[in-house]
């Protein structure tokens, strides 16, 4: 599934302002998205991180489309490789969108970029501009 889907960040979110003034809260935006190999096994399957430009070059490389999921607001794509599966999930402009959105609406503090060490240049330019 998506790595923060907007759906479970809004439940969340929702919940912390019970607790929690507005005012106090940094929402969580994540910079990096996740590679996993398919099927999923519980406890056994483990995904390879990856940045949102990288998660981009990868479906460019496989020649797939980028498919984007409404319910999360979060890109996503398939892709093989030897013989096995893979399902990307990961943050673009439109995901981080959507969450800069909630910051506006619930007048939260303001946002914390998890993982900064993956250069993302588009959604600076989106932050800069709201």
């Amino acid at each position: 599934m998506a790595v923060a889907p907007i759906n479970q960040v809004r439940r969340v979110l929702k919940y912390a302002l019970t607790k929690i003034p507005p005012s106090k809260i940094c929402l969580g935006v994540p910079n990096y998205g996740y590679d996993w190999p398919l099927p999923y096994v519980r406890g056994a399957t483990k995904a390879t991180t990856l940045g949102n430009v990288e998660a981009v070059q990868t479906a460019v490389f496989y020649g797939v489309p980028i498919q984007f999921d409404e319910t999360a607001k979060s890109p996503w794509f398939t892709y093989w490789q030897y013989g096995v599966q893979h399902e990307v999930w990961f943050e673009d402009v439109r995901s981080w969108q959507e969450k800069f959105k909630l910051v506006r609406e619930y007048e939260l503090k303001g946002i914390a970029v998890w993982q900064i060490m993956k250069l993302f240049r588009a959604g600076w330019v989106l932050l800069d501009s709201m």
